[in-house]
């Protein structure tokens, strides 16, 4: 992202969903140019690990050459919360949907600001899919 215009926003969000030996690499950079005054600009990166095998290097940066900005750049990587897990299964769901429905909520963040409803559809189709075929 590339600001150099003044009053600008951004906010990126970049989600992984990593099994078995995947490997992934996120590098993001936000650059705020010295006449980009009054930007807005955040960059998110977290990740989610569903094996010991599974491998994420993320590098989230920004580059700020105004001095009138609001800017922040973060990164998690981590697995799934087994107390969250637990507490779906103590209320009666199995363990293999406890987990999609957890990995759902977890990609659902970015799906829901997706604004072209047909393309959102698609890819709401395709993580079931893919959360089905895992189980």
């Amino acid at each position: 992202m590339d600001h150099i215009k003044a009053h600008a926003d951004s906010n990126e969000l970049y989600k992984g969903i990593l099994a078995e030996q995947a490997r992934a690499v996120f590098n993001g950079k936000i650059f705020v140019r010295q006449d980009a005054q009054k930007t807005n600009a955040f960059q998110q990166n977290n990740n989610i690990l569903l094996s010991d095998d599974a491998t994420v290097n993320t590098k989230p940066q920004l580059e700020i050459w105004a001095d009138d900005v609001k800017c922040s750049h973060g990164c998690t990587i981590g697995q799934l919360d087994e107390e969250a897990l637990f507490y779906l299964q103590a209320r009666g769901i199995d363990k293999t949907s406890a987990r999609a429905l957890l990995l759902y909520a977890f990609a659902g963040e970015v799906l829901e600001r997706i604004p072209v409803e047909p393309f959102k559809a698609h890819l709401i189709e395709l993580l079931e899919e893919r959360l089905l075929a895992k189980s």
